[in-house]
């Protein structure tokens, strides 16, 4: 690894042309990352991953190998994008037609929330904070904060924890969190 400015290490097999990178992040091998994404620090970048410009992802993210993450994405901190997750921000593309930024939907991963595996993301959707969309799901509305979405179309089947763990019929988890229903999903009791 290859220490840049602002403490930010990228494999020599690896590009990030981005120069709004913060400390401690790190790019790997045939990774890229565009000018004018904006990466929070202490991410992880893993391999042949892309994070094109207009993206933002907020501190520690995981974007693992694969992962495809276009403008108009914003990650809070903390979320975790698994192997050859998807996201898309164009409804109506069309190869003829060249479209501004202003013209792409907005896709939201609030802080947390975990996207498993092969995940597609339709654009102009808004995943809540710890949400947990299951490996291969095709998330094409709003998940609520704390639930657990799988399928195609991805569906709510329980809730989980901050610690991932899936929530019992009570709202409390092993781990000895408790939660209440609320119109935007879960909050959870302190």
């Amino acid at each position: 690894m290859t220490v840049v400015g602002n403490g930010v290490r990228v494999h020599p097999q690896g590009l990030c042309e981005s120069e709004d990178v913060g400390p401690g992040t790190r790019v790997w091998a045939f990774a890229h990352v565009l000018p004018g994404a904006r990466v929070g620090r202490d991410c992880n970048i893993c391999d042949c991953a892309f994070v094109e410009d207009g993206a933002v992802l907020g501190d520690r993210v995981t974007v693992k190998n694969g992962t495809l993450v276009f403008a108009g994405v914003t990650c809070e901190d903390e979320v975790f994008l698994g192997p050859n997750v998807l996201f898309t921000n164009d409804l109506r593309p069309r190869a003829h037609l060249r479209k501004g930024p202003e013209e792409l939907l907005p896709t939201v991963v609030r802080r947390g929330a975990s996207l498993g595996a092969g995940v597609v993301v339709v654009c102009g959707t808004e995943i809540g904070s710890y949400a947990f969309a299951a490996a291969g799901a095709v998330v094409t509305r709003n998940v609520p904060a704390h639930a657990f979405v799988a399928g195609n179309p991805a569906e709510v089947k329980g809730w989980v924890c901050v610690c991932g763990a899936r929530l019992a019929d009570t709202l409390t988890c092993e781990c000895g969190e408790s939660f209440v229903r609320t119109d935007s999903g879960l909050r959870r009791l302190s």
